[in-house]
């Protein structure tokens, strides 16, 4: 079996309420093999988010460890591990710059992570790649590489926020109800296009979503979870058998 890419082993997140403490992730224990693809549901307040905070840092750990690519990187800052992982959220207004163009954001996803020079960003000699990759959206990115990136529609920003999220290829991608904020016709083009490049680029990724077609459709993986624990976790073969009405017994 291949070393996990991602692993979580006792994970533990609390809030204070009051005098008392209240679990948000209670002991988790996850491993995510390289190029899996994960759909991750659960109630409101289940710790779906919580989950994906804890992995970037956003959310301290009060016990366990979070490690990526063999690394245990529990006590890296969340600037430090935002290096190795991309997150894409469900607005849409989240993840670019508003005032500057497409084709300049898309020039500042190429240096994720990278160190900060003074080294001219040579704008004009990237795009024709910039087209290249925006037209793969098939939603007109392609001819809006000037616009200030403020001026584009939900499904065109969204698709230029995952453009930019995998650009420079990440060791894990999280998917945060990405398209959760678009209307169903946008939304499917966007899962579209994620599992498109999810799987060319072969990447890492655990999506969460509320939509069980959705879930049910995309990745090879499922994970339930209920008050801060994973109550269910579905590998390819098992996942290929469930059904929505199979779903909604998670759903009260």
């Amino acid at each position: 079996m291949a070393e996990a890419q991602l692993q979580l082993q006792h994970v533990q997140v609390n809030v204070a309420v009051g005098e008392a403490v209240r679990p948000l992730l209670n002991d988790i224990s996850l491993a995510v093999a390289p190029g899996d693809f994960v759909t991750v549901l659960g109630n409101n307040g289940a710790g779906k988010s919580t989950l994906f905070n804890a992995i970037t840092g956003d959310k301290p750990l009060a016990g366990g460890t979070v490690t990526l690519a063999g690394t245990d990187i529990s006590r890296l800052s969340p600037e430090k591990r935002a290096r190795l992982i991309a997150r894409v959220f469900q607005d849409p207004k989240m993840g670019t710059a508003p005032r500057m163009s497409v084709a300049e954001n898309l020039a500042l996803a190429t240096r994720r992570g990278a160190r900060l020079t003074l080294a001219p960003r040579n704008l004009r000699g990237q795009l024709a790649a910039f087209k290249r990759l925006a037209a793969e959206t098939g939603n007109g990115l392609d001819a809006a590489l000037d616009k200030p990136t403020e001026q584009l529609s939900g499904g065109q920003r969204q698709a230029l926020s995952l453009l930019m999220a995998t650009m420079r290829r990440p060791e894990l991608l999280l998917l945060d109800e990405h398209t959760a904020a678009l209307d169903p016709h946008t939304s499917a083009a966007i899962m579209a296009l994620t599992s498109q490049i999810v799987a060319r680029e072969h990447l890492t990724c655990l999506m969460i979503t509320h939509q069980l077609e959705d879930a049910l459709k995309y990745g090879n993986r499922l994970i339930v979870l209920d008050a801060g624990r994973i109550v269910a976790d579905y590998d390819q073969a098992a996942k290929a058998k469930l059904t929505q009405a199979d779903l909604l017994q998670y759903f009260g």
